[in-house]
């Protein structure tokens, strides 16, 4: 196995194995940028074999590794003309992670790798600039001593602070980290290595042993607690390990010709194409990244009003031509937006990196759209482009424009950058793992912080929204906020965040607002503004390409795609979000509202029959009501209605005035009706005396929702509407009670028809929600004329696991002991509870060719289970009618991928 890879021919040693699996994404990323001519500065990549060697191996490298590393070294030596140790000529590298799917700032990093007592005074020689050199420096330095050895971060900006205090402006405001003078920085390096010493060991000045060093901490870092929290997030296995790329450095901090950027090929946030990034001059690539420094704007059109000339296009046009000329081949190669790291070194631009880049929503829709339209890519490419899941967003509300706000007297506290867009609510919390802890308890939480880190993931998680007083739209925050669809501001300069005192101060020309820990702020991320207090948000603007994008998703899927509805409103909401039908209407969620929940109370607590029919009766047009309502809703579509699934005792009555009200209505003490209700506990309601089972003890109950229903499409029918029923039994497990069951309900729509003189075509069938169920689906088969695989019960009843109680023990399950992948109530259990499902679609196949199977579990909103039914075979999937627009982009894809 070649476990090292030099830049320029690692595309031809790879065997046959996809390249960001072997290398990475950046590492894949700078081969091909090489292969290409792009002015990429040589290097090597160390493949994710080595890290799954060193993951299983206790930090062991595979064997002969070090010759390996020593013989690629030697040939980015020979290409720069440098060397590693070199005192008069020396080499410094960088050493960055690279995993095969984006994780910004997650993992670590080393830069000015190379540099020690001897090289640095070299450095400083051969370039003519010693205040570079002992920058330099003192970023490994810091770096190194974080990474690798485990010094305290805050120890190092503590020396920088303090150094920056020892040299103060004329004006007496604070210096720039760049307006440091070469005296202050050798002070400053030297504070660096005592704080190292101090911590246990010298910083090495053998450039060997620190090349050795930070290659482990590379991979060490696979598996850091913020790495392992965003792979979770990301659903990025841990198994695929990270590559570790070995890199010649190019300078960004050589003088005001000198900088670092990140340029995105089209707009991040709206997909708009343009050229959008930021700039830094005099600065390494770090400072864009980690938003310690707000940058400036790459380009004069995105630059705030009088900034233009600070631009890059305006400051070193030439540079700024050759970075675009680079960005737009690059995103014509790799068809797809990219997000682009570069670094000017003395007016010469190199390409660092270049990635798939992270978008919101609305982005990613434009952006798959218009690049069809351009001719880049085709259709299916596209489908493939988007993130089903991230679709969520678009139907986010937001705040009215800012103008709007303002001629109703609500002015914003604070004005920054529009890092991702959306509007959030919440309380100000200055500390992740306080905004994790205080979401775990119900509370909507807005993190405030100077500049996030990578350490504060989850709590960027937890939170509604994110704001930064420093950074710009290219940091941490913006970038991990639009791959989390949270609404970020950033770069609000007038804002001081104070984590001793949990204070934020908002200071503007005229006014001080103050706002502690707790306080309640709302965000507009889509342009960029921070207002006190909650405000009323509208909804979600349309984004015109997506309505295009979804028909080409229809075109394309082969299952249908149904929604979960219970109510005429709910289904004629899922039909503006396209609906082929009702795959799922629980026709206890209609007895909700309170006069309705009473009738079912009484009938359930009735002592004799007589009473019973009497509220049957009250239920009655209640239901066929809503029945009218949803045939008329899905005029045309097939409507699945689930009988009684509850168990009885749910309906039972628990504070004292519900009893005394029941027991007014059927004439009885509350003494007599608590009684009796004490008598219809059940220990496991679950499993208990609920669905056919009361159908079969209590038939008049079954009996009157069929009754209902049908009338009710008879009625809507006669109105010129095509109705479609499909009537559910739920928990069944045997063979024998749906003969039963369907005998009974049969007999009552036959009787209803004949009654009112109508024709009508309806099926009865089955929900497949136990195991035994699935085991028997052929003998059930031969009176179902359809299955509904009900997964959520199916999923509790495989595993042994109420989901009601799961959330004590499931999150050690997958988030500790990584016994689970994923929660398997939001998740389909393929093996498991998918066998269970695959085995039922056979069997009941086998015995009624062409029988209708579908999902209506939860899961049918999900794309990973939407992609195990395409290769079962299923005809629909059934989701809440928000999720229909994931679960048809998702069943597109899964399509796709079946047919590939």
């Amino acid at each position: 196995m070649k476990y090292v890879h030099s830049f320029e021919d690692a595309d031809s040693e790879l065997g046959g194995r996809p390249a960001k699996e072997v290398l990475g994404g950046k590492g894949a990323g700078l081969a091909e940028m090489t292969r290409l001519g792009i002015p990429v500065p040589p290097g090597f990549t160390l493949t994710t074999d080595v890290c799954l060697h060193f993951r299983e191996h206790g930090g062991a490298y595979p064997e002969g590794l070090e010759e390996r590393v020593r013989a690629a070294l030697a040939k980015t030596e020979a290409a720069v003309g440098r060397r590693l140790g070199d005192p008069d000529a020396p080499l410094l590298v960088s050493v960055r992670s690279g995993a095969r799917a984006s994780m910004p700032g997650m993992m670590d990093t080393i830069l000015n790798l190379g540099l020690n007592d001897s090289t640095v005074e070299g450095l400083a020689q051969e370039s003519g600039d010693r205040r570079f050199a002992f920058d330099a420096y003192r970023r490994l330095l810091a770096m190194y001593g974080d990474v690798v050895l485990g010094v305290e971060h805050h120890e190092f900006e503590t020396a920088l602070a303090a150094t920056k205090n020892e040299e103060t402006k004329a004006d007496g405001t604070e210096l720039l980290d760049s307006e440091l003078s070469a005296e202050a920085l050798e002070r400053l390096v030297e504070r660096y290595k005592a704080i190292i010493a101090a911590a246990g060991e010298p910083f090495p000045q053998d450039v060997h042993a620190q090349l050795w060093g930070a290659i482990g901490a590379v991979f060490r870092s696979w598996d850091n607690t913020r790495a392992v929290r965003y792979r979770k997030m990301q659903s990025i296995p841990a198994a695929w390990g990270t590559a570790c790329n070995v890199q010649a450095m190019v300078f960004g901090n050589m003088g005001e010709t000198s900088g670092s950027g990140v340029a995105f090929t089209r707009n991040p946030s709206t997909g708009e194409k343009v050229l959008y990034g930021e700039y830094l001059p005099n600065a390494q690539g770090e400072d864009v990244v980690a938003g310690i420094r707000t940058p400036l704007a790459l380009t004069a059109q995105a630059a705030p009003p009088g900034r233009e000339a600070d631009t890059l296009e305006r400051k070193q046009p030439d540079v700024f031509e050759t970075i675009a000329a680079h960005c737009a081949r690059l995103e014509s190669h790799f068809g797809d937006m990219q997000d682009v790291e570069f670094t000017v070194e003395k007016g010469r631009a190199y390409i660092l990196q270049t990635r798939t880049g992270k978008r919101t929503a609305h982005a990613a829709v434009r952006i798959a759209v218009e690049m069809v339209r351009e001719g880049a890519i085709d259709r299916e490419t596209a489908l493939m482009k988007v993130d089903p899941t991230s679709l969520e967003q678009l139907l986010h509300a937001r705040l009215p424009v800012p103008a709007d706000l303002e001629k109703r007297g609500i002015r914003p506290v604070a004005s920054g950058l529009p890092a991702s867009p959306g509007a959030a609510t919440g309380q100000i919390v200055f500390d992740a793992d306080d905004a994790e802890r205080w979401a775990s308890e119900g509370k909507e939480v807005i993190l405030v912080r100077r500049e996030t880190s990578p350490e504060d993931i989850h709590g960027m998680k937890a939170a509604q929204g994110i704001v930064t007083a420093t950074g710009g739209m290219t940091s941490h925050a913006a970038v991990v906020a639009r791959g989390l669809g949270k609404c970020c501001v950033a770069g609000c300069a007038t804002l001081q965040v104070d984590y001793a005192k949990k204070l934020l101060v908002a200071r503007s020309a005229t006014d001080t607002q103050s706002f502690s820990e707790g306080d309640v702020i709302t965000l507009d991320g889509s342009h960029g503004k921070v207002y006190a207090g909650a405000l009323d948000v509208e909804a979600a603007a349309k984004v015109p390409e997506f309505e295009e994008l979804m028909e080409w998703a229809d075109a394309t899927r082969r299952m249908k795609v149904r929604a979960n509805a219970d109510t005429p409103r709910q289904a004629r909401v899922a039909r503006t979000y396209g609906a082929q039908g009702i795959g799922l209407c629980r026709t206890e969620h209609m007895f909700f509202a309170d006069e309705r929940l009473h009738a079912v109370r009484c009938l359930v607590l009735a002592n004799d029959d007589a009473a019973r029919t009497r509220w049957l009766e009250t239920i009655a047009p209640m239901q066929q009501k809503d029945f009218e309502g949803l045939f008329r809703a899905m005029d045309g579509l097939p409507v699945t209605v689930r009988l009684l699934d509850w168990p009885l005792h749910e309906f039972i009555p628990k504070e004292e005035r519900d009893f005394a009200s029941v027991a007014e209505a059927l004439g009885e003490s509350a003494e007599a009706i608590r009684a009796r209700a004490e008598n219809m506990h059940e220990v496991n309601p679950m499993l208990g005396h609920r669905a056919v089972r009361v159908g079969l003890t209590m038939p008049a109950i079954y009996r009157t929702q069929v009754a209902a229903l049908m009338r009710a499409a008879a009625k809507v029918a006669g109105d010129g509407v095509t109705v479609i029923p499909e009537i559910m039994i739920p928990v069944v497990g045997m063979a024998t009670e749906l003969r039963a069951m369907v005998a009974i309900v049969r007999d009552e729509a036959d009787r209803v028809l004949a009654e009112v003189g109508a024709t009508l075509a309806y099926q009865v069938g089955t929900m497949i929600e136990l195991p035994r169920a699935c085991l028997v689906a052929g003998e059930l088969a031969a009176t179902a004329e359809f299955f509904s695989f009900g997964t959520n019960d199916l999923t509790q009843t495989t595993f042994g696991i109420s989901r009601d109680d799961a959330g004590r023990f499931l999150p050690t399950y997958i988030d500790e002991l990584g016994l689970l992948p994923a929660d398997p109530f939001a998740r389909l259990d393929e093996a498991g509870v998918g066998r269970l499902v695959q085995m039922a679609c056979e069997d009941g196949r086998g015995a009624r060719p062409g029988i209708k199977l579908g999902v209506c579990g939860e899961h049918g909103g999900d794309p990973a289970s939407i992609d195990f039914c395409e290769r079962t075979g299923l005809d629909y999937v059934s989701c809440s009618p928000p999720r229909l627009p994931i679960a048809r982009l998702a069943a597109a894809q899964a399509t796709l991928r079946a047919r590939r």
